[in-house]
């Protein structure tokens, strides 16, 4: 019989706790012995929950108590999380956690306590909720060699996206619907500033390469620009805008970006819909593989928890080598990748058509009726020329006193 605590009694926390009364039985058929729930720390007090009896305030009882040896965080953010997760691990203890922005800013010390210790830092459920991410790569794909993964990460970013898709709702309104769902926050800034989304990536690219990776070195570019009219445009050329988060080895450089994608229907990501995310893997021997499942929400996220808590069990002497070491990962800058563009432009096309083509090459046109503008599609461009040739074109037309470029978006046509 092994002892557990849950630091944060929210959404996920509480998750946990069901699964392991609920399925008692199958988990300990799984990790060969039982997992029981000694503590629930929180600053509130649960008189109405099945876990009131547990309840606890002071996080010295879990430290200190050496019955409870799986400490599961889900408290989210960094204070208190950090600390008492670094001192749960010194304590010789196996810690799971779900908090991204902890495995983002802190991973690499806390894996090493945990090397050094001989316990498991385990975080499956930090990137992509309830997929099985995490795993896959450093079990799955251990003898693989990791070329680039690509993924829908934020399952708040992709309800917005979707039902501007769909139902061709504007940003504003698709954020108030998904917030009176409870699928965004009242402050939505992590989520559609594309934050969220770069502390996953930079946590996937850091298991790709075996190196640190620090999050605030990727280019990041969240939703708040898109419109319904992109949208317009994108179903008239049989595409969609997705916010990607994408990291790729390319002639031994890594590249990594957070943006909105515009990308056809032959990607595999282009079905990805809703609260759902998706994860596109390549690797040198396997080739393409997609990951895809709820990336969110009570159930699903607290299930790679216990998932975790039980390969600890299964693990309860030994350390998992997983994750990556202390030395740095550089991430080349976002201005020396290619990509292709989808540009909106003022005005009318025969007009300014011959300009165009001069700029960025041969392109596609793509014209909406009754509309006082148009969009291209260039071919793929090196992201430095690209934006000499934009800023210069817009700023020929600014001159002439015209309006020029309305919107700028990456895309891709295939996974």
């Amino acid at each position: 019989m092994m002892y557990a605590a849950i630091m944060g009694y929210g959404t996920i926390g509480s998750g946990v706790a069901e699964i392991l009364e609920n399925c008692r039985e199958r988990i300990a058929r799984s990790a060969g012995q039982e997992i029981v729930l000694k503590y629930v720390l929180d600053l509130r007090e649960f008189p109405d929950s099945p876990v009131a009896d547990r309840i606890v305030h002071d996080f010295q009882q879990i430290e200190e108590d050496e019955q409870v040896t799986l400490v599961v965080e889900t408290m989210g953010g960094l204070e208190p999380a950090y600390p008492f997760v670094k001192a749960c691990l010194n304590a010789g203890k196996h810690v799971v956690t779900s908090n991204k922005a902890l495995v983002a800013a802190h991973g690499t010390e806390l894996l090493q306590i945990a090397r050094d210790k001989k316990v498991n830092f385990f975080f499956e459920a930090s990137v992509g909720g309830g997929i099985p991410i995490i795993r896959t790569l450093y079990r799955c794909l251990a003898g693989e060699g990791i070329q680039e993964i690509t993924g829908i990460l934020n399952g708040t970013t992709n309800y917005i996206l979707t039902k501007m898709d769909r139902e061709g709702a504007s940003f504003e309104d698709a954020l108030k619907e998904a917030q009176d769902l409870g699928y965004a926050e009242r402050n939505p800034e992590a989520d559609v500033e594309g934050y969220d989304t770069c502390r996953k990536i930079a946590i996937l690219t850091a298991m790709m390469t075996g190196r640190e990776v620090d999050y605030e070195d990727i280019y990041t570019e969240g939703i708040t620009r898109i419109t319904d009219m992109d949208f317009r445009y994108a179903k008239k050329m049989g595409m969609s805008v997705k916010l990607l988060g994408i990291s790729r080895i390319r002639n031994g450089e890594v590249y990594a970006r957070v943006a909105p994608v515009m990308i056809g229907k032959e990607h595999p990501l282009y079905a990805v819909s809703g609260v759902y995310n998706g994860i596109l893997v390549k690797s040198d021997m396997l080739g393409t593989s997609m990951y895809y499942g709820s990336g969110a929400g009570k159930l699903p996220t607290a299930s790679a928890v216990v998932a975790d808590l039980i390969e600890a069990a299964q693990n309860a002497q030994t350390n998992i080598p997983l994750g990556w070491g202390e030395e740095r990962q550089t991430i080349a800058a976002s201005k020396s990748g290619e990509s292709c563009y989808f540009i909106r432009i003022a005005g009318n096309t025969d007009e300014k058509a011959a300009r165009i083509k001069e700029a960025f090459g041969e392109v596609q046109i793509f014209v909406l009726e009754n509309m006082d503008e148009f969009a291209i599609l260039t071919k793929r461009m090196n992201e430095t020329e690209f934006m000499k040739q934009a800023i210069a074109l817009d700023s020929e037309y600014q001159k002439m006193g015209e309006e020029g470029l309305r919107q700028v978006i990456r895309a891709e046509s295939e996974g």
